[in-house]
């Protein structure tokens, strides 16, 4: 008797066993899914963020030839309206730059406040 039962169980396990495990593998499947679905949106939305932090960073740029003194203050990083108006100034007395690199020649304007500000300045 304790056979026939030992071997019942035995079979129930192994019977169990089989047909639960395609069951294991569609929910294996399903989270496979659900993460790669995950992913391709956290990268959609990496994307999204990068193109919207260019169109902000193309709207914040200033052209340094036909800016105001406001304009120039409230788009420059670390330049106030002292600065600004010396970059006007300057401008008015030689004429427009003729590269970003001529910024450094305003009194005020040092190498890394114009490598600061490289990506928001146009001519």
């Amino acid at each position: 008797m304790k056979q026939g039962v030992k071997a019942f169980c035995l079979a129930m396990v192994i019977a169990c066993g089989l047909t639960s495990y395609p069951a294991l593998a569609v929910q294996s499947t399903a989270k496979a899914d659900a993460a790669a679905t995950k992913t391709e949106n956290a990268a959609a939305a990496q994307a999204k963020d990068k193109a919207v932090k260019a169109d902000e960073a193309e709207e914040r740029t200033v052209s340094i030839n036909n800016a105001s003194a406001e304009e120039l203050a409230s788009a420059l990083n670390g330049v106030g309206m002292k600065k600004a108006q010396a970059i006007v100034n300057y401008r008015d007395e030689n004429g427009p730059f003729k590269s970003v690199e001529d910024l450094k020649q305003v009194p005020g304007m040092g190498n890394s406040l114009v490598e600061r500000n490289l990506a928001r300045i146009k001519l």
